[in-house]
């Protein structure tokens, strides 16, 4: 009902379990997949798996009542384009499809803290080094908008921020998560981060 109230969505289907969720998105036009963690038949991080392989051009939102640590990660890792829980406010849910559906990522305040939390404790010399490795097949100037990724800028504040049009940032953004082979900007940002750019 949320999203059907919005000008600019329409909503196309809804599945009763995991397994129909991969289904329908595969066989119709969708940009967005909403999935909670607990499903029937296939939990929300295997469905979300299973699209990243099959369908990797639909946006996986994960939208749950679970917002432990363990499950913001896990869904990152795994490719979503964002997390949040049930009880966001409706224009917070309309956000983060609409960022979804523009290629960026969304996450709620409680998930941030858990990235946050993550990177302040994991940190190791090993990941960082591991990092800084695959961020050598990068150009200075992708190196530029990776920074900024990682600083959490969209595509718009990116490009004031160097002086390139919103369109020449998106194709950079492709081009860097193809070079990095990442699903979508959050990981490539946590990649940033773990190497230290911009710090």
């Amino acid at each position: 009902m949320i999203l059907s109230s919005a000008d600019d969505m329409e909503v196309v289907a809804e599945a009763a379990n995991g397994r129909e969720a991969v289904d329908i998105a595969r066989s119709q036009r969708v940009d967005v997949a909403l999935l909670d963690i607990q499903m029937p038949v296939m939990d929300g991080l295997t469905a979300l798996a299973e699209l990243r392989r099959s369908a990797p051009e639909v946006r996986v939102l994960i939208l749950t009542t679970f917002g432990e640590r363990q499950n913001v990660l896990r869904a990152l890792g795994a490719g979503s384009a964002g997390f949040l829980l049930k009880d966001s406010a409706p224009a917070e849910l309309m956000r983060a499809v609409r960022a979804a559906a523009a290629g960026e990522a969304y996450l709620s305040p409680g998930a941030t803290r858990h990235v946050v939390d993550s990177l302040a404790s994991g940190g190791t010399a090993d990941r960082a080094e591991r990092a800084r490795r695959r961020l050598e097949k990068l150009t200075v100037r992708e190196r530029d908008v990776l920074t900024l990724l990682g600083e959490g800028l969209s595509n718009a504040d990116a490009g004031q921020r160097i002086h390139m049009s919103e369109a020449t940032v998106k194709t950079y953004v492709s081009r860097i998560l193809a070079k990095l082979e990442c699903d979508n900007r959050v990981q490539a940002a946590l990649l940033a981060r773990d190497a230290g750019l911009g710090t």
